[in-house]
């Protein structure tokens, strides 16, 4: 039982202590708790509790050794499985999808915690296939492992997170090896094949897309055509974001032209907090929000470059491109360069199972750099 533990336990070794990610993190995680004060104060204690919870189980999970733990890496997979039937067969609807398990006044939402877990069985998994893994064999095994978790996410309905494990599932693949030749291949055929998808199935006679869903992506191509419906929001926050200018309106204030303060953006403090960051701070405020979350993206790369194998690479890397993609998606949301997908600025907007899951992968590259050679 002791070697058990030593083996699950890595020495505290302060040289190789990422303190440094774990300085960025705390600060975004601050910026997180005031911008979601200032958008809806109500929620300022959960997002604070959340960041504390998130913050313990990080540090304790960055002395945990992930090559033990990944060592269990068919019984991870087998947990995002049942997690996701599970809240398919008994999660709470809200706003027409079952994605949550409902605790009293607490939400847990089995699907963002998927998306840590997958990088952490990927990372093994590629790494017990390293020798081979540009085999016909194990690309096609790789692509059937995550198609179940796909439809589950995707039939919630969640499209938005459903591209999300589709783009970890891309950058772990890289990551780990996939020849060149095989990644030009699929994006010569895939964007075509993605461009014509999207035009067919917003035909008025194709129903494979909820209307909802049909309705963001003409929305984001007509949203002159959509000001007071579905592309009302957006045109709400772009407007939020451009009367911010340099300096902002200030946190909490009560200018009485604020977008934010006249309610023109509905749930400001999840999906639309860039416009709060925007319209409150201004172009130095967004800019600040920005540079850290690139920061940390880069300084996850920089473990993923230093790992001692292939799997820590997979884990580091992983959740860069997790926070890199999402950070992009969402921005591009809120300013119109991309259709609605609601997906949640990471780190900062309100959330307590999106907050806890990236501290938790957080967390795991920590282990990573705590674990590198040099």
């Amino acid at each position: 039982m002791k070697e058990k533990i030593k083996k699950l336990f890595i020495e505290y070794n302060f040289r190789k202590y990422d303190f440094w990610l774990l300085l960025l993190t705390i600060a975004i995680g601050i910026l997180g708790v005031v911008f979601v004060g200032s958008a809806d104060n109500s929620n300022m204690d959960r997002q604070k509790f959340g960041l504390i919870f998130g913050l313990s189980l990080m540090i304790i999970i960055s002395f945990l050794s992930y090559s033990f733990i990944l060592k269990f890496y068919w019984v991870i997979y087998v947990v995002c499985i049942a997690m996701l039937v599970l809240v398919r067969l008994y999660g709470d609807s809200g706003g027409g999808a079952a994605r949550w398990f409902e605790f009293g006044s607490l939400r847990f939402q089995p699907s963002e915690l998927v998306k840590i877990l997958l990088i952490l069985f990927y990372a093994q998994f590629i790494m017990k296939r390293e020798d081979n893994f540009n085999s016909i064999r194990n690309i096609l095994f790789s692509v059937v492992l995550v198609l179940p978790i796909f439809y589950m996410i995707f039939e919630q309905p969640d499209l938005s997170t459903s591209i999300m494990i589709l783009v970890i599932f891309g950058s772990v693949m890289f990551i780990g090896g996939l020849k060149l030749s095989v990644i030009f291949g699929a994006l010569i055929v895939g964007v075509p094949s993605l461009i014509f998808a999207v035009s067919y199935l917003i035909k008025d006679d194709v129903t494979l897309l909820d209307t909802y869903q049909k309705n963001r992506i003409l929305a984001w191509l007509h949203p002159e055509q959509y000001a007071t419906t579905e592309a009302y929001q957006t045109l709400n926050a772009i407007t939020a974001i451009g009367s911010g200018q340099l300096s902002g309106k200030g946190l909490n204030n009560n200018v009485i032209a604020s977008v934010k303060n006249g309610n023109f953006i509905s749930e400001a403090h999840t999906d639309m907090i860039f416009a709060v960051i925007g319209e409150e701070t201004g172009f130095i405020g967004a800019c600040t929000v920005l540079f850290l979350l690139l920061l940390i993206v880069i300084e996850c790369i920089r473990v993923a470059i230093s790992a001692k194998d292939i799997a820590g690479s997979i884990i580091a890397g992983g959740m860069g491109c997790l926070i890199g993609f999402q950070t992009f998606i969402n921005i591009g949301v809120v300013t119109g360069l991309l259709p609605n997908t609601g997906l949640p600025l990471p780190f900062v907007s309100y959330g307590l199972t999106s907050l806890v899951s990236l501290l938790i992968g957080m967390g795991f590259v920590m282990n990573v750099r705590l674990q590198t050679p040099k």
